[in-house]
């Protein structure tokens, strides 16, 4: 599938067959986090791969209950090191950036599982000092996101999405167009662009056959 396809298509996964996720495809995204753009090219980030069913299920308690998370049979857990940035950027790099750059390693490792033929899941609410004891994190880094990987056994309808109009502003706040999917090239408004340039083209050409008559 191409990227735009990955994008639209991906879901959040909550129920995994009980099957085991092959290591290479572990790998894959694992390296895809890893490609992820960070501010300076830091790379203010590591990822702990968590496959053992008692930590598993230390996570899912520690995520406030969601038990749901130990049918997955690997969990990604990306922890920032916000210090890295704040030596470049200051308070701005530590409290902003840092947190951009992991956000940025999550969503790369989601798309990839999804193109993988995986499910997976972000988990942003969980007691991070819990996480932090459960998995030896040292104190100067800070547990970001839990990514729960397996193979899905579920296929969650599309979640409702605002209309471009809402969320898109051209040029300024509020800014808007009158047609915005046509201007910004939707494949639908393409389509009627290009029927009424065929119209036109075919008038032209009516026009200069009855002229020759």
């Amino acid at each position: 599938m191409d990227v735009f396809e990955c994008i639209t298509t991906r879901r959040s996964i909550r129920k995994y067959k009980e099957v085991p996720v092959e290591w290479d495809k572990v790998g894959q995204i694992l390296e895809a986090g890893r490609a992820a753009p960070s501010s300076g090219n830091v790379q203010n980030w590591k990822f702990i791969v968590v496959l053992d069913k008692p930590l598993r299920e230390g996570l899912a308690e520690a995520s406030f209950q969601q038990y749901w998370m130990i049918q997955a049979p690997v969990h990604i857990v990306i922890v920032e090191e916000p210090l890295k940035v704040k030596r470049h950027y200051g308070l701005r790099g530590e409290k902003l950036y840092s947190i951009q750059n992991c956000a940025a390693a999550a969503e790369n490792m989601l798309l990839t599982a999804h193109s993988l033929g995986l499910g997976a899941c972000w988990i942003g609410a969980f007691d991070e000092e819990r996480v932090r004891r459960l998995l030896k994190i040292v104190d100067e880094a800070r547990p970001q996101a839990i990514i729960t990987v397996g193979y899905a056994d579920e296929i969650p309808p599309a979640p409702p999405k605002f209309k471009m109009d809402n969320v898109a502003y051209i040029n300024q706040w509020w800014g808007r167009i009158k047609d915005m999917d046509q201007y910004l090239g939707y494949t639908s408004a393409v389509v009627l662009r290009t029927v009424d340039k065929g119209k036109d083209i075919l008038r032209k050409i009516n026009k200069k056959l009855r002229k020759e008559k």
